[in-house]
């Protein structure tokens, strides 16, 4: 700032320069190079149509189908099965988590048996689950539930035993009652951990779903793309296929926007 004869020049405040976040598409541009690669492929012949349709075509197809409401149907079906198991299995996988976590005595009660069905694939299990539950819904929850089960409970165990005994010591010489405690030391330190098997979870539930699904359902995903590869629609089955990568990566998009918010007190996540 500048003075002539006493009075006070003003001057305009610095203009701010906008530029385009480059940073937040980058990520996109490896898909988008192998779609343009693909679509490339097919129009000259590389790639048979007859095996793999090209991307226009899908997208065409995605079209269609978004406008006779048939694909968000599906999707709406697929979702609610999807996150019906997720909030079953996880929400046991965590409390069990929590608990053994928390107590060694529970620990030595449940912690060898829960190992024992962690190591069994729980995809295996379809024969069994198709005579316990049938073909109808609660088959496919089960699995989505199973499958998302163990990296919940594994994960809220090791968060919980990961928190700094020193700052466990600190809140109780403070005077903190164990139920303070644990809101406002145990669960903030174990948080972590916690989203982190989430992010895991999601992807096993996306995967187990697509194969709950083959069995005899009458709407989903999967059930469209099987329905497609007996007619020998592959625009549909590789659309169907998409999608499924399409929701994974929507799902763990908002699980890490929400890690920021709930840990934007960590260094770690602060700058996110």
């Amino acid at each position: 700032m500048t003075t002539y004869d006493g009075f006070a020049e003003r001057s305009d405040p610095p203009r701010r320069s906008y530029r385009p976040e480059f940073s937040a598409l980058l990520p996109y541009a490896l898909p988008l190079a192998i779609l343009v690669l693909w679509e490339i492929g097919s129009a000259t012949g590389l790639i048979s149509d007859r095996a793999l349709p090209r991307p226009s075509q899908i997208i065409a197809t995605g079209a269609s189908m978004t406008a006779s409401g048939e694909l968000f149907t599906h999707l709406g079906v697929s979702a609610a099965r999807a996150l019906a198991g997720l909030i079953v299995g996880g929400g046991i996988g965590f409390a069990l988590g929590l608990a053994n976590g928390l107590s060694r005595r529970w620990d030595e009660v449940t912690d060898t048996t829960l190992q024992m069905i962690r190591n069994i694939p729980h995809l295996a299990l379809i024969p069994l689950v198709i005579l316990w539950f049938g073909i109808g819904e609660g088959a496919k929850l089960f699995l989505v539930a199973l499958g998302v089960f163990s990296l919940i409970y594994l994960n809220t165990m090791h968060g919980i035993r990961s928190v700094d005994p020193q700052l466990i010591e600190m809140g109780r010489a403070y005077g903190m009652r164990p139920a303070a405690l644990f809101r406002k030391v145990i669960l903030p330190g174990a948080l972590p951990s916690i989203f982190v098997g989430l992010r895991y979870a999601l992807g096993i539930m996306w995967l187990t779903l697509i194969v709950a699904e083959t069995l005899s359902a009458s709407s989903g995903l999967g059930y469209l793309a099987m329905k497609s590869r007996e007619f020998m629609q592959l625009d549909i089955v590789v659309l169907s296929i998409l999608l499924y990568a399409v929701l994974g990566k929507l799902a763990d998009t908002l699980t890490r926007i929400l890690e920021g918010r709930v840990l934007r007190w960590s260094p770690a996540h602060a700058d996110r």
